[in-house]
């Protein structure tokens, strides 16, 4: 790809500016004054602005009058949409991630053997920065090619990606902040477990819908070709916004940049002693595929979210260890086999099965369909699952089929929660 460096006479005063990357927009070959689709005949307008002057004073002190008011308003509408607008991806030095985050002193959001998290300001402005090891070497270049191709992306379920940096086999990826809190810590309160911000129905089936389309329109709306894949959805990669509960997807074009796509072919940075490839996941959303061949597809994303959507209705953990009062150890329990009984268990199973702190106040109908969906997602031959448009049309039904049963019978469709520690 082709990216054109405009000269800093013709940018922005500041240097940091010379890192972004500039957009190809063809320049026109005539000037608007040489084209002949805008001549102006100003003699005549001259002419009949004179000779009728008294006649339309009236008018035209009006006219102006409204003219200025229009002018302020469409300035004032300008403004708004510039601010709205997405910014070009920026490439920053590691200098400045290293000051932003006091050298990595800093106290980090979240850390793990594969990655950590700082919130900072970078340019003036609130952001997270994720710190990944890659899978394959790349130089500037490279990067800058994917960062045009992820950043090309925008929708209202996506954190947004800002810019990214370099430094040995580490890349540092700057995402938008975005205030609330993660899905996981949203459904289970360590402080309180009786207590969950997503006490209602309604809540929660328009948080599947909100990941849904957002992982759909990344395999299937994007403008990217059909291999675009997330391969990291859990509860813990979807941000909860605080004002109107709203799901957000963390991670929007890590695996690209970090090289876990087969889009970009190179020596593997990730094997183990014995010359295999590390998998890397998490434990209770990882297809059963991806971990036995480690490569990672739109399927491995739709076996992802029919975990995340069946955490939604019972409020458990994908994958947890509880004690075995007979056997006296520990014993593995998956949401997916615990959603299989539910269903297989005959009328009031799903009913048994879900969370009890929605209070058994849910349309229990929509309830058995939605484990039904999460189950076809999470099937074990990775050609028997729906592709995530199928998926999201599903959901979006039983959305709309869980509002009509909450207009029936009176529960409040639009809410707020305070997400303050109980």
């Amino acid at each position: 790809m082709f990216i054109k460096q405009t000269p800093q006479t013709h940018m922005c005063k500041s240097r940091k500016s010379m890192d972004v990357i500039q957009p190809n927009t063809p320049k026109s070959s005539k000037s608007l004054s040489s084209s002949p689709n805008y001549n102006f005949d100003t003699t005549n307008s001259n002419d009949f602005n004179i000779n009728n002057k008294k006649k339309n004073k009236k008018y035209n002190n009006n006219y102006y009058s409204k003219s200025s008011t229009s002018s302020t308003t469409s300035n004032s509408s300008l403004s708004t949409l510039k601010d709205s607008l997405p910014e070009n991806p920026h490439i920053y030095n590691f200098s400045e991630i290293c000051a932003a985050t006091n050298n990595f002193l800093a106290k980090p959001i979240s850390s793990s053997s594969t990655s950590s998290s700082w919130r900072c300001t970078l340019r003036d402005k609130q952001a997270i920065v994720f710190k990944r090891k890659l899978r394959h070497p790349i130089d500037s270049s490279d990067l800058r090619d994917r960062l045009s191709l992820v950043c090309r992306g925008h929708h209202s379920s996506l954190i947004r990606l800002l810019g990214a940096s370099l430094s040995g086999n580490c890349i540092y990826l700057v995402y938008e902040y975005v205030s609330g809190a993660n899905l996981a810590d949203c459904l289970r309160n360590r402080m309180n477990p009786n207590f969950t911000v997503l006490s209602s129905w309604l809540s929660r089936i328009k948080i599947a819908a909100d990941i849904a389309h957002g992982l759909d329109y990344i395999h299937n709306c994007s403008g990217l070709d059909s291999k675009f894949i997330h391969n990291h959805i859990k509860t813990t990669s979807v941000i909860v916004s605080e004002d109107q509960l709203h799901a957000k997807i963390c991670h929007f074009g890590t695996a690209e940049l970090c090289g876990e796509s087969l889009r970009f072919d190179g020596p593997i940075l990730g094997k183990s002693d014995s010359g295999g490839i590390k998998i890397e996941g998490t434990r209770g959303y990882m297809a059963p595929e991806f971990q036995g061949s480690g490569i990672a597809t739109q399927k491995c994303d739709v076996y992802a979210f029919g975990v995340v959507l069946l955490e939604l209705l019972s409020g458990e953990e994908g994958l947890r260890y509880v004690f075995d009062e007979g056997g006296g150890g520990y014993k593995r329990v998956s949401v997916i086999e615990t959603a299989r009984e539910a269903v297989s268990g005959g009328v009031g199973g799903v009913r048994r099965w879900a969370d009890r702190r929605l209070k058994d106040s849910f349309p229990v109908e929509v309830a058995e369909k939605t484990v039904i969906v999460g189950l076809e997602c999470v099937e074990e031959d990775p050609y028997k699952r729906p592709d995530m448009g199928r998926v999201a049309g599903m959901v979006s039904r039983l959305y709309l089929e869980s509002v009509n049963w909450a207009e029936r019978i009176g529960v409040p469709i639009d809410f707020t929660v305070s997400m303050a520690p109980r």
